[in-house]
């Protein structure tokens, strides 16, 4: 497969204010921090138009609430990648719900994953569930004020993305892959830079 970009949309900040608002709703007892990440996030990036959100909830105690609360809703719950990333639950939120696709609600093992969810146009939203604390909440949240503060970066970053979109990826994780170096690289930066800031 072939990532396709669009250019940076201002509907991709409404779009997650919207989805927000729901996910409040659903959640909102758990008092989460609800946070716009990914390239969707960057004025003036390109991305897929699928919406990066990162729900912060207080502990670790807290990522096995959600699931159940997003049940019967537009979502699909990624358990299979629980085992791999045990400070996370990933979520996808589509354009309908599962079962009118014929999908799972909740994806148990990789071999579960149905061949036709790797089709984008289906996602809305990739929901990404950490705990605060997490040092995975600090990397998504600097490495995205980063990129909206030095335009450099991120123009050095659309090349990268553009150069990429050319190139034939199995799937979004191999895709993810490519962007690695760069990414590990200039996050290292980023949260040095976050961290200066927070203190100063």
């Amino acid at each position: 497969m072939k990532v396709t970009f669009e250019k940076y949309n201002p509907s991709w900040k409404t779009k997650f204010e919207s989805i927000k608002n729901e996910l409040e709703k659903k959640i909102g007892f758990l008092n989460p921090q609800i946070e716009h990440i990914g390239s969707t996030s960057v004025e003036g990036l390109s991305a897929k138009p699928i919406i990066d959100i990162m729900i912060g909830v207080k502990d670790e105690s807290g990522l096995d609430k959600v699931p159940s609360l997003l049940q019967g809703e537009d979502y699909i719950y990624y358990e299979t990648y629980n085992a791999d990333m045990p400070y996370r639950r990933f979520f996808i939120k589509l354009t309908d719900k599962p079962r009118n696709f014929g999908f799972p609600e909740i994806i148990h093992s990789k071999n579960e994953i149905p061949e036709e969810l790797h089709n984008h146009h289906l996602r809305i939203a990739h929901i990404h569930t950490i705990p605060v604390s997490s040092e995975h909440w600090l990397r998504h949240i600097a490495f995205r004020d980063y990129l909206r503060t030095y335009p450099e970066v991120r123009d050095e970053y659309q090349k990268l993305k553009e150069k990429l979109s050319t190139m034939e990826w199995f799937d979004g994780n191999d895709y993810n892959e490519g962007k690695d170096p760069f990414i590990k690289r200039e996050e290292k930066n980023a949260i040095q830079w976050y961290l200066n800031n927070q203190k100063s």
